[in-house]
């Protein structure tokens, strides 16, 4: 199947040919649905809601946590092109109509002043085209603003990264998303050097433009809020690619022959999570980020629920110690039980039928594996993957998160289970990562490889099927152990389009 060529090529990305061989099979078994036991709410207490009181307890948990001598990260996914963002410019960009006609053409021409890039982009303008943005809305030259925008003559943001774009303006500066979670970052994660610890998962092409802004303006913001930056870039793996193929399910072949390999989806990450080593890790999406004047809600959250974690994680580790003993009390074994099924939401319909020894190897099993603590806002129609308990291959169901792909659309008892659901993942996670010993977990270990999703794609014309790895916090993080909490919407404000940034969040 493979010729020399082939296998030097599969040699140069690091990929095994066990690893291939696991490739091809998933697209000619496909992926099972999994199985929902029940939805995550608020009122079946599988999702944790704080009172105000609570809140600042956990505040102060971290608080005093952050100033032990442990490592804290704050882990960025910044890969990727912006391009979706700025779709529907694009599609006016290469339509037939000279002038905006759909309500989102309206609504960017009609506030464009109001972008933080508006200076840039009026610059570009003049600099291309001798004129004004307001010269050329006079003129009817829409197309004109439009290529300034998107294309390498211009500002090029439509191949740029969001993490690279102007989102934000200052009396003194216009910020990126890269900026904002600096600045974010500093107002919970710093530790007791005063140092805050980021890292950014980037594309290769925009690794070079990241570490300019890095060399240009970490400096002066270090000066000014006295603190210390130590920032970190990786990208994603050409380990982690997948291989597509045809219709047929045989490996897809270039023009010139060579195989066809695409990027595993956010579910390669997971490689460059493993890599940190670090004692709690934040995980937060690059768009998500507003300004100064906004960020007390998510800072006061985000310091809530790491401390939320602290104390969960120190109840796991006593736990875990109690059970290395070997000598446990039925007594003990019960407050074990009770912990995994009404803190962990962590349930075993054979529980009462093992002896002893199982009951102590099975809480062993259970608890000491890496921990999260999951962010859940109130659906109010934004995409995001739901909570979920979900059934485990072992028997056991457990808290998840699940994308509709990994739900079975045609069981109406699943179907319906997925529209009850009541909040949705803003992917605002606070991850433990070292086990009761103070070793690292792989978190390798710890993926769900059953839980891949294939789509259609197409090449030069050409029909082939792609396969995307389990998403980082779905099928990833599918054996950690799993605590949702219920965030406010504030915390939540992601930029899906350009047009998002009209939003009075972003003002």
């Amino acid at each position: 199947m493979f010729t020399q060529e082939d296998l030097n090529l599969i040699a140069s990305k690091g990929i095994s040919l066990e690893q291939l061989n696991e490739n091809l099979n998933a697209f000619k078994k496909g992926f099972k649905p999994l199985c929902i036991k029940d939805i995550a709410t608020v009122e079946n207490g599988i999702i944790y809601t704080m009172s105000d009181k609570e809140k600042q307890s956990y505040i102060n948990e971290w608080e005093s946590y952050q100033k032990s001598n442990s490592t804290i990260v704050k882990f960025v996914p910044a890969s990727g092109a912006a391009s979706r963002m700025f779709k529907f410019v694009f599609e006016f960009l290469q339509g037939n109509s000279n002038t905006p006609i759909s309500s989102d053409e309206n609504i960017l021409f009609g506030h464009i002043d109001r972008f933080a890039f508006y200076e840039d982009l009026n610059e570009a303008c003049l600099r291309n085209n001798s004129c004004t943005i307001e010269e050329l809305i006079q003129q009817g030259n829409f197309k004109v603003i439009v290529q300034n925008l998107l294309e390498k003559q211009g500002l090029n943001y439509g191949q740029l990264p969001k993490g690279l774009l102007k989102f934000h303006s200052y009396p003194d500066e216009k910020r990126t998303p890269f900026h904002e979670h600096l600045l974010e970052g500093a107002l919970y994660t710093s530790n007791y050097k005063g140092e805050v610890n980021l890292h950014f998962t980037v594309s290769a092409e925009h690794l070079k433009l990241f570490q300019f802004l890095t060399e240009i303006d970490v400096p002066k913001y270090e000066q000014r809020y006295n603190i210390k930056f130590n920032i970190q870039f990786s990208e994603q793996k050409p380990s982690t690619d997948t291989l597509a193929v045809d219709e047929a399910n045989n490996p897809f072949r270039e023009e010139n022959g060579n195989l066809l390999f695409r990027p595993g989806g956010h579910g390669a990450l997971i490689e460059n999570l493993n890599d940190i080593d670090a004692d709690i890790i934040f995980v937060k999406n690059i768009d998500n980020v507003v300004p100064d004047r906004l960020k007390s809600p998510t800072v006061d959250y985000k310091k809530a629920i790491a401390g939320l974690l602290i104390q969960y994680q120190k109840q796991i580790f006593n736990y875990l110690i109690i059970l290395e003993q070997g000598i446990v009390t039925n007594e003990q074994l019960n407050t074990i039980e009770h912990f995994c099924e009404k803190k962990l939401n962590i349930h075993c319909n054979s529980i009462a039928t093992l002896s002893y020894e199982e009951k102590i190897d099975y809480f062993r099993r259970k608890l000491n594996r890496p921990i999260r603590v999951c962010g859940m806002v109130r659906n109010t129609g934004e995409p995001g993957g739901g909570p979920f308990l979900v059934l485990n291959t072992d028997g056991t169901y457990s808290p998840q998160i699940l994308e509709s792909s990994q739900i079975d659309q045609t069981d109406p008892e699943q179907k319906d289970l997925m529209r009850k659901s009541t909040h949705f993942n803003p992917v605002d996670l606070v991850c433990a990562t070292r086990n009761y010993k103070g070793e690292k977990f792989d978190l390798k270990q710890y993926v769900d490889k059953n839980t891949g999703f294939i789509s259609s794609k197409s090449k030069s014309g050409r029909s082939l099927k792609a396969l995307e790895l389990p998403g980082l916090w779905n099928g990833a993080m599918s054996d950690w152990n799993t605590i949702f909490v219920e965030v406010p919407i504030e915390t939540f404000n992601p930029v899906k389009t350009v047009n998002d940034l009209l939003r009075e969040q972003h003002q």
